[in-house]
Parts: C-alpha cells; structure tokens; sequence
C-alpha cells in the first residue's frame, strides 16, 4: 500500500512571517498517516522551516538549479535547499515550462542535481487544452515522463514522486473527473513498469494537481493510482488544506 502524499505548492504567496503564521494553523488541525508537505516562496523557506520544528510536515521548494554554483543570477541550486533544511522540491510545474522555458531536458537536469542532493523531486506533467482536445493527452504526458527520467536507472527513478497536473485544471475551478485522472494515473503506472520495473511503479507515488478543493479531494484520492494530491491555492488556507488532507485515507 502505497503512503498518500498531499503537498501544498503556495506559488508566489505568503511572505515568511505569513507563512509561519500559516503552518503554525496548519500543525493544530493535522492528524494523519498520510506525507505532508509545503512549498513556500524561497524567500518564506526558513521562516517556515523553524515555524515547523518538531512537526511531521515537510518542507519543499518550488524549483532548483541544475547546477551547484556560479554565475546564474536569480537562481538557487539543490545543495543550498538541503543546506536550508528543505526535504524535496518540485520539479517541472507547468507554470515554469510556460512562463520560463523549463522543457523536458532542462527537467531531467534539475532531477539529477535533486537527487544528488537527497531531496525529494516531485515531477510535474501535464497537458494543456488543445492538447487533451486533439486526443494527445498521452503523447504528451509520456513524452514529459521519459524526458525527465532520460539516464536515470529503476533504483533511481523510484526515489521520485509524480505529479499528473492537467494544464487546464490549474487554477481555473475546472477539475479532471475521477474518472480521467485514474485514466491518466493508471497509464503513468503502466509506462513506470516498463521504466522502473514491477517494484518501481507500484512504489512511486503518482498525485493529482489541478483545482483539488475539500469538496472533491477525497473522491480524487480514492481512486487506485491516485496517491495523493499537489494542492495550490487550496493550500493557501489552513482550513481547507487540513480538510482536503482528512481526505488522504
């Protein structure tokens, strides 16, 4: 049986004093079996970090370099995360692929440079309207899948997480059906077999992003390939996060 795995991924909201506040809410309503996390802003990172101490929530970040050190103004690289106390990071969001000219290539780098530095990647995939509209869901979604695990042997491939994030479920209310999204989940599963092996694809965690709210997370989550759940604004309110986390049984 694999862990549910809920993440909230805060995007550009909440300074560090507001994120503190957030998560300190956030310990007293949280009771669960299932792998929590957050993804502040880099600059809410440590705020957080202390705001967390002694909690069973993670902290994640929204990105990382793929290199270690140098010239890359703005950037921050996966062995400053760990430095920090970060204990994973999110790779891939389809934000970054459309406003910043993330591709599979650069994915896959920033994967191994995670990796190397013991964080724990959630890899997102996605596809957008016209894309689901022209029937190429699955040319899409397998295509981001093989690009970001390019050079990664099964034992490695298994220390990641996914994240199967339908573009046009991002921040717009609309939410895959139950329906497509254990489709979609259930053919990721298939092509990790065939990556990863028997043992791999049943141990990675394959969660569900897109509009989750309190009101549909649980019949999300209770699908048999969906293993949880990469919430944005929804992770932004104390109340809702702690209700769509109830929902990871």
């Amino acid at each position: 049986m694999r862990r549910k795995f809920v993440c909230g991924n805060w995007k550009m909201f909440k300074t560090g004093s507001e994120g503190a506040d957030l998560v300190r809410e956030l310990r007293q309503r949280v009771s669960t079996q299932a792998q929590i996390a957050v993804a502040p802003p880099f600059t809410a990172l440590e705020s957080v970090k202390q705001a967390l101490a002694g909690a069973s929530i993670q902290l994640f970040a929204q990105n990382c370099h793929f290199e270690k050190q140098g010239a890359f103004t703005g950037e921050v690289s996966a062995p400053m995360l760990k430095a920090l106390g970060c204990d994973g990071v999110i790779l891939g969001h389809s934000e970054r692929r459309q406003h910043f000219g993330e591709t599979d290539e650069t994915v896959n780098k920033r994967l191994k440079a995670a990796l190397e530095a013991q964080l724990h990647p959630i890899v997102c995939i996605g596809e957008t309207l016209a894309e689901r509209e022209a029937n190429r869901t699955w040319e899409v979604v397998s295509r981001q899948i093989r690009g970001a695990f390019a050079g990664l042997d099964a034992a490695t491939i298994a220390r990641t997480t996914l994240a199967y994030e339908p573009v046009w479920a991002i921040g717009t209310g609309k939410t895959a059906t139950t329906a497509q999204a254990q489709e979609v989940h259930a053919q990721i599963r298939g092509l990790l077999r065939e990556l990863a092996g028997q043992a791999g694809a049943d141990a990675i965690r394959i969660q569900y992003g897109g509009s989750v709210k309190p009101e549909n997370a649980a019949e999300l989550m209770a699908q048999p390939d969906v293993d949880g759940a990469l919430v944005g604004g929804a992770s932004l309110k104390a109340d809702d996060f702690a209700r769509i986390i109830a929902g990871a049984r």
